[in-house]
């Protein structure tokens, strides 16, 4: 078996040379199933090239958060091994290990961002030392179901790794009620809006009863089921180890933990939620807070997660959307008076079930100041989600080719962009020449 694990790591390196060279497929997913095709237990002969694994799971900011982990401890002088481009799910998680890893080379640490229904199917065959979970909202109910589903899928996971230590955000209920033999938690004390910037309130909200099957009541409640919570029977918000105040201001955020201040380059609060985890599980490895203050500044986001390119010379903002409460928290950080794009695709990777887009809250941007464009497959449906949120149809312009939609805004946009895509929406701008990264 070892040696076709060797076969498959030189032939997936052959694979990923030969498309890079002909742009055929950006190989997120295709690697990893010709891998395992070749070897099945790909995943057990990885594990001793590694010397710390860890995941990331949750429902939103799983490619932020990985990402900023891995971006930290690669600038503290570790090797790494990160899924950057965000394929979750096995064949994905299999792809970017067989691409990156050397058989000669014994890696500090993995940082694998993995689906919420594959991490059991992960864990099955790979080591485990720390697990972050983010949060649980309803996503693709086709896929997942409702989020009693979804927390017991991660539940299985966590339950094959005895070893393992979560970190977890506290200020969820969902993911503060995970079990395991060593828990370690994150949350937010306060928050401030700065630079104008104001509080907005969100009528999506996720039903979370107490396990005793009361009503939480909430001291605070900073989006979505997500604050400080308790219930008469006794089931509270746990007290964090790693306890922030956050600042937000248009462009960035401040995170103070113990006096210690992060500045992340980052919008919205989503976002910061992500960089507090991120900083919490580096400050358990060791990593130094000026290491990771210096390191912060310098992080690039990953494709479409408030990514900022350039369409023919207009600041071009990405931001990924997929469900109701993400899509809300993108919104709210919405520039009105820029060009706004919204591209909704339905493929499998998006989820087949677009009913959310009437859960998302899109009255927030009824008030742009330009025309909104639609596009992708779904462009008729968010289209009409669009007049019963109160935009004028004389405001809404469709464009269902997504090239087609990207000419346009180039030609015709006066100021800044705001492109608001679905996944594999995302993947396809990723692939247009005329969008540029910001140098």
């Amino acid at each position: 078996m070892k040696n076709t694990f060797f076969l498959s790591l030189f032939i997936s390196k052959l694979i990923s040379k030969t498309l890079k060279i002909t742009k055929l497929s950006g190989g997120t997913s295709v690697i990893g199933k010709i891998a395992l095709k070749i070897c099945p237990d790909f995943l057990s002969h990885a594990n001793k090239y590694i010397k710390t694994k860890i995941n990331v799971t949750g429902t939103n900011g799983k490619t932020t958060t990985s990402g900023l982990i891995s971006h930290l401890l690669k600038n503290n002088g570790n090797t790494i091994i990160n899924n950057a481009m965000g394929a979750n799910m096995i064949q994905g998680v299999v792809n970017a290990i067989a691409v990156e890893l050397s058989p000669f080379t014994k890696y500090d640490y993995s940082v694998i961002e993995s689906d919420e229904a594959f991490l059991e199917v992960i864990y099955e065959k790979f080591e485990a030392d720390y697990l972050l979970v983010t949060n649980l909202f309803r996503d693709q109910l086709d896929r997942y179901g409702e989020l009693a589903t979804t927390k017991k899928l991660i539940q299985n996971g966590i339950d094959k790794k005895s070893g393992l230590t979560l970190l977890l955000n506290a200020d969820d209920p969902l993911v503060a009620g995970f079990e395991g033999n060593k828990k370690i938690y994150y949350g937010v004390e306060n928050i401030e809006y700065k630079d104008g910037l104001k509080p907005s309130e969100s009528h999506t909200e996720e039903a979370f009863n107490c396990p005793c099957g009361r009503a939480l009541k909430y001291e605070k409640k900073f989006y979505a089921q997500q604050g400080h919570y308790s219930c008469e029977c006794g089931y509270t918000r746990p007290q964090p180890k790693y306890s922030a105040d956050i600042a937000l201001y248009k462009k960035y955020s401040v995170i103070k933990i113990n006096n210690e201040e992060f500045e992340v380059p980052l919008v919205g609060l989503f976002n910061a939620y992500n960089a507090l985890g991120a900083i919490a599980l580096c400050k358990e490895l060791g990593i130094s807070t000026e290491s990771i203050q210096k390191n912060l500044k310098t992080f690039k986001v990953a494709f479409g997660r408030s990514e900022v390119k350039y369409l023919d010379g207009k600041r071009t903002l990405i931001q990924l959307i997929k469900n109701p409460i993400g899509t809300n928290e993108v919104l709210k950080t919405v520039d009105l008076d820029s060009n706004i794009l919204i591209i909704i695709n339905d493929n499998y990777a998006d989820g087949r079930d677009v009913s959310w887009l009437w859960d998302a809250e899109f009255d927030k941007i009824k008030d742009a100041k330009k025309e909104i464009i639609v596009s992708g497959i779904r462009a008729t449906d968010m289209a009409l989600r669009l007049k019963y949120a109160g935009i004028s149809a004389d405001k809404i312009k469709s464009i269902p080719d997504i090239n087609n939609a990207i000419e346009y805004l180039g030609k015709n946009a006066a100021n800044d962009i705001t492109i608001l895509p679905t996944y594999t929406a995302l993947l396809k701008l990723n692939k247009i020449k005329s969008l540029k990264p910001l140098k």
